[in-house]
């Protein structure tokens, strides 16, 4: 098991990453929270990690924070949640956040997040409730992200991909970053996503 991976950042590509271990690439899927915390790219970095194994392919997550991991793993073990859905919820809320809507059965937030519905975010709380205590307490209410320079039309196109591959459908992935650059046309590709995903629940 992997569990944990210290390295040099070689590729940002939102929502993947690359990191070069002493010279064996590893590719990792990651939350756009974990993704607005890492440093740029050739700097030193560690997350921890889940391994996932399927019958055509070995997988990992990548995570920032050994407490998002541990809402990971709690949040594949719902009945209906993936590790997609896992890392799209993720992406959308924040753990702090998240474990305060478990808690107090906020299911009207919930239903924001990308392809979580009525009866999944239902099931999340009452499945959930009892195990999300020590992460509330534990996890941060804010994120520390960090803003390479990238040309506009690469990092709009960056954006939209990152949504879509988060479950969102183009033309919803496609509106969702033109209102963010109508209200702030400057920023890069992490800043127009969380702000996207910000918008999407709010």
């Amino acid at each position: 098991m992997i569990g944990r991976l210290i390295g040099v950042l070689a590729l940002k590509r939102a929502p993947q990453i690359l990191i070069d271990c002493q010279g064996v690439g590893y590719e990792l899927d990651v939350s756009m929270s974990t993704y607005y915390q890492l440093p740029a790219e050739g700097e030193s970095v560690s997350v921890w990690t889940h391994l996932l194994i399927k019958e055509d392919q070995h997988s990992l997550i990548g995570f920032y924070t050994e407490q998002e991991r541990k809402m990971f793993r709690l949040l594949v073990k719902v009945n209906g949640v993936g590790p997609k859905m896992a890392l799209t919820i993720l992406s959308g809320i924040s753990e702090f956040d998240f474990a305060l809507c478990i808690q107090s059965g906020d299911v009207s937030t919930l239903v924001r997040l990308p392809g979580v519905g009525k009866k999944t975010a239902e099931r999340l709380i009452i499945e959930m409730r009892d195990k999300v205590e020590g992460l509330a307490l534990n996890a941060s209410p804010s994120l520390s992200a960090s803003n390479p320079v990238i040309g506009q039309s690469t990092y709009t196109s960056e954006a939209i991909e990152a949504l879509q591959s988060l479950g969102y459908k183009p033309a919803d992935a496609a509106r969702m970053i033109s209102k963010v650059l109508q209200a702030s046309p400057q920023g890069s590709a992490e800043d127009l996503i969380k702000l996207a995903l910000k918008n999407a629940i709010s």
